[in-house]
């Protein structure tokens, strides 16, 4: 059997990310592995992850740190990038490890925002057909991919903001991406903070900037204002 490695970074996340782990104990308890990884925490993060995962692994801030780390130290076959504050369906697991096994190399799940707005279904069903057209996926989207596929593309590349982009870029040029259906759900926190459209404004500025070759470092100070 395929052993899955399961990649959380995480930033103050102790109120969000007991239900993620919760969610894959099943997982953990089929023998995949469970690894958060901490970018520097001033909550108690690490106190809760610690007796939910296999492993908690200390980085320097930035997901793209913090993910290459924690595969760095992972065991698994193929890995799974999941975001702190996703719920993950009982069927995530399985069409995963089938996608696989049919010989996908990467791919990532549908998504829905957690808010009850219609308007956060909507920009959860635009972003599905966004990327399954383009063939290029978010963090959000739960990307997962082969240990040999990451290898060759040399993992998320260390910018500050867009490494998932870059990434499903470099893994696109190689084949397309397995879009899975089972619906991961998101934290629509970030948009109800500060604005739904504006928070879909703000994306659209800096995707079409880092498109337009901005540099991601300064997209990463409009983004963490």
């Amino acid at each position: 059997m395929r052993r899955l490695s399961v990649i959380i970074p995480a930033l103050n996340e102790e109120h969000a990310i007991r239900d993620t782990l919760s969610d894959l104990a099943p997982a953990r308890a089929a023998g995949h592995e469970i690894i958060v990884v901490d970018g520097g925490s001033t909550d108690a993060t690490v106190a809760v992850a610690s007796s939910l995962a296999d492993r908690i692994v200390h980085a320097p801030r930035g997901r793209a740190c913090q993910m290459n780390a924690g595969a760095g130290e992972a065991q698994g076959d193929a890995f799974w990038f999941l975001h702190a504050d996703t719920r993950v369906p009982e069927t995530a697991i399985s069409a995963l490890l089938q996608a696989l096994d049919d010989g996908r190399r990467w791919g990532r799940f549908d998504v829905r925002l957690s808010g009850r707005q219609a308007t956060l279904r909507l920009i959860g069903s635009l972003m599905n057909l966004r990327s399954s057209l383009s063939g290029i996926c978010t963090g959000d989207q739960g990307i997962f991919v082969t240990r040999e596929a990451f290898d060759n593309v040399g993992g998320f590349p260390g910018i500050a903001l867009m490494e998932d982009i870059a990434l499903t870029k470099a893994l696109r040029a190689r084949s397309r991406p397995a879009c899975l259906k089972p619906a991961l759900v998101t934290s629509s926190r970030r948009w109800e903070r500060a604005g739904i459209w504006r928070t879909v404004l703000l994306m659209w500025r800096l995707r079409l900037a880092y498109a337009l070759g901005a540099d991601p470092d300064g997209l990463a100070k409009r983004y963490h204002p």
